[in-house]
């Protein structure tokens, strides 16, 4: 094996933010020796994704490579790492997945949530796992959940330094701080490159810990007169953890609202990572009979999520939760990028209600980041010193904003690698290039399946939304002619008052249009389509606006 490359390749979380995925593969000259994939993560649909549940990424291109797969390595438990797994799994042919204690847990009851089975390892720090060519040694790291890593991944090429979602956090509220030593360690050892977190890369400074958020929950609590409402990421058990301490201390009974909520705290009360007095844990159906000030409610629906339990209360939907004077929701989590949008109407709607809304853009301290600021950024650069960068787990700008970091730190900007989705790098003992794109696109998920959902779709129910709906019936003769006057039908287009006149106008249009026949038989896709057109070109004259317009002849 005299001509070994070891190849990068991004199937999703380089500009997304979220959905991550990455693939490391070994080859010896052209042909492909070994597979590791690190993360398994969904996304979430924006505003114009409209009825879209979740996104996951396509792994189409590993279909045929499911025999080289070594294992799925897991960094942490976020939804954005491990999310998608169970659609996958099996279509990658159930390689061994390793994981940390709580990863490890909330991957297992994500399979039990689709009825399938999964072997998960459970990772030791500090030990080096053998995985066909390459070997993969976990390094302790904090972040904004319990148990997070970073991984060293070595290959006869060289060693990558695998780290996402961190920051230096020295007093974590309960954990070890980072594992300095192996860290530095690794770069006297040698790094061939680093794939860094840069989400923080636009933040001057280091990030705080995550224990001043508790104190914070404390004041805010002693200040509430009703029902305290806090609201994060269901897999950040460490704020909530310290959410349930302040409520111990008032003498609040803890409710956890939202399915994800319920399922991981269940999880992390099982691992002793989350500890609540059975007399202060409280149920949903429970919450009409207790006294305001006696609630903490711990709620799912940080990031605006439709139907989730937050947005529920919001909509005044939720059967036993309501909002009252005197009560105070804290938002203790930033909007991830293109959620914006959707968190400042949920605040919108709360704050009508009679909610105090405490959110991080008007008061400091309710939220630690979990990803590294500037100067964590540059620490691990020191740390590790690599010979290469691939900023990941943000956007176009973070990553620009991480080159001019490295850069200022004496790097060559040829060294670091901005990347799109599907994009690639080829990593040698003396030098690394880009190489050709891996084709890929977002696979979305609803609630009829998965990958049923295309642009057409997409675009079909953005018009809906926008336009309105026309739908039309024609039934016409052999000859092409009308047989009776069209049917009509719209939603969301026109004043039902108006109607009447413009679909007696849109007949007069279709009737000018068709010419009689000779012939017996008509193409009637090129008919459907001739009436849509015509159509879509009248209600855009008469309306100035484009409804999704439906045709169905029926000929007699």
């Amino acid at each position: 094996m005299n001509d070994l490359k070891l190849r990068f390749v991004s199937l999703g979380g380089i500009v997304g933010v979220t959905k991550n995925m990455y693939l490391y593969e070994l080859y010896d000259g052209d042909k492909l020796q070994d597979i590791l994939i690190v993360d398994c993560g969904m996304g979430f649909p924006d505003a114009h994704e409209f009825g879209v549940d979740l996104i996951i990424p396509d792994i189409s291109y590993l279909e045929d490579k499911k025999d080289k797969i070594r294992a799925i390595l897991l960094t942490h438990g976020h939804e954005d790492h491990i999310g998608a797994l169970p659609f996958h799994y099996e279509k990658l042919g159930s390689p061994p997945i390793y994981a940390s204690k709580l990863t490890k847990l909330f991957v297992t009851n994500k399979f039990k949530e689709f009825n399938q089975r999964v072997l998960i390892h459970e990772i030791k720090f500090r030990k080096w796992y053998d995985l066909g060519r390459f070997q993969a040694k976990f390094i302790h790291m904090t972040h904004s959940i319990p148990d997070p890593t970073h991984i060293l991944i070595k290959s006869p090429v060289g060693t990558v330094y695998h780290g996402p979602d961190f920051k230096f956090d020295l007093t974590p509220p309960y954990a070890d701080p980072p594992d300095f030593y192996e860290i530095t360690k690794a770069g006297e050892d040698g790094i061939l490159c680093l794939l860094s977190d840069a989400l923080g890369a636009e933040r001057e400074g280091l990030t705080l810990s995550e224990s001043i958020v508790g104190q914070t929950f404390e004041d805010e609590m002693r200040k509430t007169k009703g029902k305290f409402f806090m609201t994060t990421f269901s897999s950040n058990i460490s704020r909530i953890r310290q959410c349930v301490e302040a409520a111990i201390k008032f003498n609040r009974k803890v409710v956890f609202l939202g399915r994800s909520m319920k399922q991981n705290t269940d999880a992390a009360k099982d691992l002793a990572y989350l500890i609540v007095p059975y007399s202060l844990l409280g149920k949903e159906e429970e919450l009409k009979r207790l006294p305001p000030n006696k609630v903490c409610i711990v709620a799912a629906g940080s990031q605006g999520q439709y139907d989730s339990a937050l947005s529920k209360i919001a909509r005044k939907q939720h059967p036993h939760v309501k909002i009252t004077q005197g009560d105070k929701v804290v938002f203790s989590s930033d909007p991830i990028p293109g959620n914006e949008n959707e968190v400042y109407s949920l605040i919108e709607e709360l704050s009508l209600q009679g909610a105090d809304v405490i959110y991080t853009d008007i008061q400091d301290q309710l939220h630690a980041s979990g990803h590294g600021n500037q100067e964590d950024l540059k620490l691990l650069a020191r740390f590790t010193k690599p010979k290469y960068f691939i900023p990941i787990g943000g956007t176009i700008r973070h990553q620009r904003q991480y080159q001019r970091l490295m850069t200022d730190m004496g790097y060559r900007k040829e060294t670091i690698f901005l990347l799109n989705e599907g994009e690639t790098v080829w990593l040698s003992k003396t030098r690394a290039v880009r190489g050709e794109a891996v084709e890929t696109k977002n696979i979305y998920v609803d609630a009829y399946g998965v990958g049923d959902v295309g642009s057409t779709v997409l675009r079909d129910r953005k018009e809906l939304s926008n336009e309105g709906m026309v739908v039309s019936v024609i039934l016409i003769d052999k000859m092409g002619q009308l047989v009776t006057r069209p049917r009509f039908f719209s939603r969301g287009f026109v004043f039902e008052k108006n109607e009447d006149a413009l679909f007696d106008d849109a007949t007069r249009v279709i009737e000018k249009e068709l010419k009689p026949r000779r012939d017996l038989v008509i193409e009637m896709t090129a008919f459907k389509r001739s009436i849509l057109r015509i159509l879509e070109d009248y209600f855009f004259e008469k309306r100035g606006r484009r409804p999704l317009v439906l045709v169905d002849v029926i000929q007699l």
